[in-house]
């Protein structure tokens, strides 16, 4: 069962605030066929209002010494050796319990602060710096985490639990607690996905195929490109989407409709597209990192159709020649409880230069866009991470700055060995734009028992690099690095660097001795720059776990 306060609940089922925030994410409803502008203020403005009454419900209780916290900590250790799921949040009759009232004096770091869940109340304060999210977590404060729990699912996870009872100080009133099982679930309308996608988070729903599937076809089916939402999945209805367009301080503005945009000149590249957390669990096994476990398959190729963005920049006079102008901003129709659009931004010569290619894309593989890949309208950003391929588009801002959202300042960033997040400053790193150059083989997998035929193993996978250059190699070695082998690049766009967006896919056979029982197979990838990847991840391990691109190695057993 599940509980929230009693207080913050009856806030959050007052229908005039829940049903408008999580209802304005349909623009189907057929009744409200006035544009996006009135979506965009009313869901901005009930959510805010949601926000507004959590945050006052809730709050604080008092100053907890070091002394108690250290014994809360120690008794904490005695319950998490249970299955923390079901202990979490229980009530625990040798803590103290406070009620609503007293939580809700808590809300700022001056006061310390203070969250619930479920029957537990946690005083967060020294935690808030290593928050991956930031001072998002404020929200919270003083209330109670539940409710955005349930927006960002990758909260509940055994990891987080324990984290979490180390900060509990007590136990909420029991008058103050409510099941919470009926609060609708702002997932509930995101699309069926494809049996063969393997969840890394189910709430927002991110997904990957496996390595055997992934380098079967040079263009991946739509149905199994890889899922990466930071978010529920808005529903957008085609006939009243507008994409607004702005130049910040100058009174440059325009709308566009769906229809408007199908009128410019059509434009279509083949290009790979890869989050900058690939290959991530790999890296984890060096030393524990923040962020889903994704395998090697977290990238997928396409074709996409749409409008070229420079030819949208320059109806409001932007074009190559622009000095003043630094960052191209793009903001999601995708919304958090507080209103808060998922957003990125590029650098300006990116997106006016005729050869950045930069599409606002309508078509996937020849089909209109499916709603988990940004439908109606995604902008792609070739050679460049996922991250900046922003989804369900619903504005352009053109910038002297770059965008000041969440995921573009505190996350998507690269790291020395040496930083974590007890010493971290995100303004000291640049926004991660063009990704590194990368490979993996698919198949055999990790564990697998492979024939050998006439003394030979066959083998295959995938190299990509970002920023437009080719694959000109892929190395593979059996022993260590003493003998290499060149694989065959079977698959590969005829496009030339640096305009050499997609993927190459690779295969080889390689010779194995008669005596060896098992071999550990190790792979590289040379670009056109004659970039290439390094050996290990210690050297390169960073506590986000992104730009993840070590040799790819896999251990294999063989029948000989």
């Amino acid at each position: 069962m599940s509980l929230i306060p009693m207080r913050a609940f009856r806030m959050m089922l007052n229908r005039q605030c829940r049903i408008k925030y999580f209802r304005t994410l349909n623009y189907s409803n057929s009744n409200n066929e006035q544009g996006n502008e009135n979506n965009r203020k009313n869901a901005f403005n009930s959510s805010h209002l949601l926000v507004s009454a959590l945050i006052s419900s809730v709050g604080y209780y008092f100053f907890v010494t070091g002394k108690k916290r250290f014994a809360v900590a120690e008794e904490a250790k005695t319950h998490v050796k249970n299955d923390i799921r079901t202990v979490a949040g229980q009530f625990r009759p040798d803590l103290p319990s406070y009620s609503m009232k007293e939580v809700s004096k808590h809300g700022t770091k001056e006061n310390q602060v203070w969250v619930v869940y479920r029957e537990g109340v946690y005083d967060i304060t020294d935690f808030i710096e290593q928050h991956p999210g930031g001072e998002q977590i404020m929200i919270a404060a003083g209330s109670s985490v539940e409710p955005f729990w349930v927006l960002y699912g990758i909260h509940v996870n055994d990891h987080v639990f324990e984290v979490l009872e180390t900060l509990r100080i007590g136990n909420l009133s029991k008058s103050d607690i409510v099941n919470v099982a009926d609060v609708g679930d702002p997932y509930a309308k995101d699309p069926i996905r494809h049996s063969a996608l393997k969840p890394a988070n189910m709430k927002p729903f991110n997904a990957e195929i496996s390595p055997a599937l992934l380098c079967e076809s040079f263009i991946t089916p739509n149905e199994l490109f890889y899922v990466r939402n930071h978010l529920p999945v808005p529903e957008i209805n085609p006939h009243s989407y507008e994409l607004e367009l702005e130049v910040e301080g100058i009174d440059r503005t325009a709308v566009f409709s769906l229809d408007d945009l199908k009128k410019f000149p059509k434009a279509t590249i083949t290009a790979t597209l890869m989050c900058a957390g690939n290959r991530r669990a790999e890296m984890k096994k060096v030393k524990t990192v923040k962020g889903l476990d994704w395998g090697p398959c977290a990238i997928g190729n396409a074709t996409w159709s749409g409008v070229r963005l420079r030819d949208l920049l320059k109806q409001v006079g932007v074009t190559e020649d622009e000095e003043i102008l630094k960052h191209v901003h793009f903001e999601g129709l995708d919304l958090d409880v507080t209103a808060t659009q998922y957003a990125a931004s590029i650098p300006i010569w990116k997106a006016v230069d005729r050869r950045g290619d930069v599409i606002l894309a309508y078509e996937m593989n020849g089909v209109p866009i499916p709603p988990d890949h940004g439908y109606p309208i995604r902008v792609v950003v070739p050679g460049v991470a996922g991250a900046r391929n922003v989804k369900w588009l619903g504005k352009i801002v053109v910038s002297e700055k770059e965008s000041t959202s969440h995921w573009q300042q505190n996350d998507y960033k690269g790291f020395s060995p040496s930083i974590d997040y007890d010493n971290v400053d995100f303004s000291k790193a640049p926004s991660i734009q063009e990704l590194p150059v990368i490979s993996a083989i698919c198949k055999p997998l990790e564990g697998e028992v492979v024939k050998v035929e006439n003394g030979y193993i066959n083998l295959k996978g995938y190299a990509w690099s970002g920023g437009g250059q080719q694959i000109i190699r892929v190395d593979l070695t059996l022993d260590e690095g003493k003998t290499w082998h060149i694989a065959s690049l079977d698959a590969q766009d005829t496009a030339l660097p640096p305009q050499h967006w997609a993927w190459t896919l690779w295969s080889a056979k390689l010779p194995v001795a008669p005596e060896f029982k098992e071999v550990e197979i190790w792979c590289k990838a040379v670009d056109s720059c004659y970039n290439t990847q390094p050996e290990r991840f210690e050297n390169i391990w960073n506590f986000r776990g992104v730009l993840s691109n070590a040799y790819h190695r896999v251990k294999i057993k063989l029948n000989q």
